[in-house]
């Protein structure tokens, strides 16, 4: 193996859910390796359980002539332009102000998004080549760009000119597959990083699920209790409503409580007040969630009866726990990479996603077929999982 430090980059630089845990599972199966973190801004997510992340572009500085080697670590992001990864790396307070600044203004959002990043690219989480002097071994590891045929046809052309020039490409759903197949780009398919979460980290959440918050829920809700995430995508008042009497429906014929909790608080992630606004909706016992450190959520989903919401990551921990699952969309969302991860892993399972009408059948569906025996699924992705991975850190050598 190379003794050149290796980047692992990705967006571990803001608070969401499964970015946070793919720097752990990164670093979890490359023992020994000197490692530096990286997102696109300069961050420490330590409270949270995530990693001091460096800025790329100072990184890239750093190394000078030196070789830089680089893995993307996954996540949804060969579609990201550069005005919303400054958006969500924006401090709450601000954002509302910045995007009414540059309402209607499509030149002003990417000029100011450039600036304020400090790069001159369109698809940030896409580290170019160009960016560093000696660009060693440049590595894509489930990775995902489901919408990528209907981006902008400059970010697109960036994006597919980068994944040209890399060394190798591991994608994490059939679609994004078959579009970057269509272009010409040699690409494999491989889980996303979280499906290892459970086999990995097993000890570290069972220890969360033992105190604190977790620990609190699980002593309150003797029964059982679902775990349940909605974006602010989510929250209208009639939407809301409508979620909480399906949720109380599934409470009442269950004896489920009902436990909500968010995947992520970056700008335009999930709202703690609209899951306030959608807890005092609902009949059924439940509570809100507080905790956002991801080993707390993690065993939140671990020790539940089953997930619900709009969270792939959250999906995913259920899976790797074999516990039924329900991924909910959005009136006239388009399809996204909820469906597209349950289209290649997980289309077996009794229920794979559905609309805002149809929770409460589906999640009584799923849980009326219970845990999978064994977790079946989750052993199998998990082991693809690491043949693949071993693919990528045989490409440093």
């Amino acid at each position: 193996m190379s003794s050149d430090p290796l980047i692992v980059f990705g967006a571990f630089d803001r608070h969401n859910f499964g970015d946070l845990l793919f720097a752990h599972v990164a670093e979890a199966l490359l023992p020994g390796r000197d490692l530096v973190f990286a997102g696109v801004a300069r961050r420490d997510l330590t409270a949270f359980g995530g990693h001091r992340v460096e800025s790329i572009v100072t990184l890239a500085k750093q190394r000078g002539d030196r070789p830089a080697h680089l893995l993307h670590a996954g996540g949804e992001i060969l579609t990201v332009d550069t005005w919303q990864a400054a958006v969500m790396l924006l401090p709450a307070d601000d954002v509302a102000g910045v995007i009414g600044l540059y309402e209607g203004d499509e030149a002003g959002r990417l000029a100011w998004a450039q600036d304020y990043l400090g790069f001159d690219h369109l698809a940030p989480y896409v580290v170019p080549r160009r960016l560093f002097h000696r660009p060693g071994r440049w590595l894509f590891g489930g990775v995902g760009g489901v919408t990528l045929g209907r981006c902008e046809a400059g970010l697109r052309s960036e994006v597919e000119g980068e994944l040209r020039g890399s060394d190798v490409v591991g994608v994490r759903d059939v679609r994004t597959l078959a579009h970057l197949r269509s272009a010409g780009i040699a690409a494999h398919l491989m889980p996303d990083p979280a499906v290892t979460v459970a086999e990995l980290f097993d000890a570290c959440i069972r220890r969360h699920g033992a105190t604190g918050e977790p620990g609190a829920v699980r002593a309150a809700f003797p029964v059982g209790y679902l775990a349940v995430q909605f974006s602010a995508d989510f929250g209208d008042d009639a939407t809301l409503a409508r979620i909480a009497a399906q949720l109380d429906r599934v409470a009442a014929e269950t004896g489920v409580g009902i436990v909500l909790f968010r995947a992520g608080a970056a700008p335009w992630h999930d709202d703690i007040e609209v899951l306030r606004r959608m807890s005092s909706r609902m009949k059924a016992r439940g509570r809100v969630f507080e905790s956002l450190d991801i080993w707390d959520i993690c065993a939140l989903i671990a020790g539940s009866r089953g997930f619900c919401g709009s969270s792939l990551h959250g999906r995913i921990l259920a899976l790797d726990y074999g516990l039924p699952r329900v991924s909910v969309t959005a009136a006239g969302g388009l399809a996204g990479k909820e469906e597209a991860f349950i289209q290649t892993w997980d289309a077996d399972h009794p229920s794979g996603s559905a609309g805002v009408g149809q929770i409460g059948d589906s999640l009584l569906s799923a849980l009326a077929a219970g845990a999978e025996t064994g977790r079946h699924t989750a052993v199998r992705l998990a082991a693809l999982y690491r043949q693949r991975f071993a693919q990528l850190r045989d490409a440093l050598d």
